[in-house]
């Protein structure tokens, strides 16, 4: 599998499952990789080096990921042959101890940024190229405190089958990546931090699901051999949600309310 010459987009590039993606392409041999994020430059620019080293040409977005600003920045990239919304945030509380704000900036940066950036990009994007948005488990599950992380979830994956559907005669596949329990530094927001890690051990596999784990089904997703696989939702948790007792929340937010692009 090769990315030989590929332009690439990865929202949530500077860290974890975001960054793993990155690199992975800039490894298989993509030629330009642009990294969307929302704060922190230490880490964009520690990834940005990484992709040099790897031959890939990093480009830093920096900003709210559902911000116009920044959907018109992605359209200046140029044509891309890849797009992942890996970028996630979200209010980690009971749902009657949430608010209309939260209930906003959450669903704005995890469901409709992939509108967003999907409506600058696919106009400029060759035939055979792929979308692919980072979902979680809460989307089809009911997690402890996760009411406005899970419904943002499942309008993400509920805009995937749509785009899968309306791009497929621009020659664009559309799919999504539901990773289990992920050891990233997300995981520092959630208070059941150690639970939740022993919780991911208990699947078939025995073990957590990586970053990398997760990057090499994005870029099975983004390549030849996925091409009539349109507008599914891809669970990578080792089998823990086959399991009956299975309870927990996936990794793929922080509690407080910002977002990365």
């Amino acid at each position: 599998m090769t990315f030989d010459g590929a332009s690439v987009l990865v929202t949530g590039g500077s860290r974890g499952i975001g960054r793993a993606i990155a690199l992975r392409f800039a490894s298989l041999g993509a030629r330009r990789v642009a990294l969307g994020y929302f704060r922190g430059d230490g880490p964009a620019e520690q990834t940005a080096s990484e992709l040099r080293e790897l031959g890939a040409e990093p480009v830093l977005v920096r900003g709210n990921v559902a911000s116009t600003r920044v959907a018109e920045e992605v359209a200046a990239v140029g044509s891309l042959d890849v797009i992942v919304h890996a970028a996630a945030t979200g209010v980690i509380r009971p749902a009657l101890e949430t608010n209309d704000k939260h209930w906003d900036w959450t669903l704005s940066a995890n469901a409709r940024a992939l509108l967003s950036l999907t409506r600058a990009a696919a106009p400029s994007m060759p035939e055979g190229s792929s979308v692919v948005a980072i979902s979680s488990l809460g989307s089809t599950r009911v997690l402890d405190d996760y009411a406005l992380v899970g419904v943002s979830k499942a309008a993400l994956e509920a805009l995937v089958r749509y785009l899968a559907v309306e791009l497929a005669e621009r020659g664009i596949r559309v799919n999504a990546v539901s990773a289990g329990v992920v050891e990233t530094d997300a995981l520092e927001h959630f208070p059941q931090k150690e639970a939740m890690l022993e919780m991911g051990k208990r699947n078939p596999v025995g073990r957590l699901v990586t970053p990398e784990d997760v990057a090499g089904c994005v870029t099975f997703l983004c390549s030849p051999e996925a091409e009539m696989i349109r507008g599914q939702t891809l669970v990578v948790d080792g089998g823990w949600s086959l399991l009956a007792s299975a309870r927990g929340v996936p990794p793929q937010v922080d509690e407080s309310p910002r977002a990365g692009v």
